[in-house]
């Protein structure tokens, strides 16, 4: 019995001492990170993205996907399951918030949307927002220009934005 009175008693310790230090474990916001899209003004309605765009789109948004969870301790929640809602209702860029509704819906806290606007050949820019899913309120947002049309200058810029942008400063609600 003395043992077992000693255990609950250490036990309730390391909790309260859990819960007395900064940093203490907490649970991870979740956050919906939906693919980058294209938005290419110069494009016929209904035009594909080039193989190649494709390619560095899936390349930014795993870079982002990897950074929010390494960096701000996000838990990244799979946006798959509503690909078809996001076909439907998208480009999420100018949708007027479709993609917060799609991202509580799938649990999140948070909602991450990007877009890469091309601009001539060698010019892009990278667009990134953060919002909460309950209110739609953007939290954090950030651009750069891309000046060459290569994996490592679009993954490059994807580094920038979150470092320089979007992580600059803990997300609220973060310490």
């Amino acid at each position: 019995m003395r043992h077992l009175t000693l255990r609950v008693a250490a036990a309730c310790g390391l909790v309260a001492l859990g819960a007395a230090l900064p940093g203490a474990a907490q649970a991870a916001d979740k956050a919906a990170v939906f693919p980058v899209e294209l938005f290419d003004p110069g494009a016929s309605y209904g035009a594909r993205a080039r193989p190649a765009d494709t390619k560095k789109l899936a390349l930014v948004t795993d870079e982002l996907r990897k950074a929010l969870h390494d960096q701000a301790g996000l838990e990244i929640v799979d946006t798959a399951p509503k690909a078809d809602v996001v076909a439907k209702e998208g480009p999420l860029y100018k949708c007027n918030g479709c993609a917060t509704d799609i991202g509580k819906s799938l649990g999140a806290d948070l909602v991450v949307t990007g877009y890469v606007e091309k601009g001539s050949g060698q010019i892009f820019n990278l667009n990134v927002s953060i919002a909460e899913a309950g209110t739609g309120k953007v939290v954090r947002g950030g651009q750069v220009t891309i000046r060459a049309d290569t994996d490592d200058t679009w993954a490059h810029a994807m580094r920038w934005v979150v470092k320089n942008r979007l992580l600059a400063e803990p997300l609220p609600g973060r310490s």
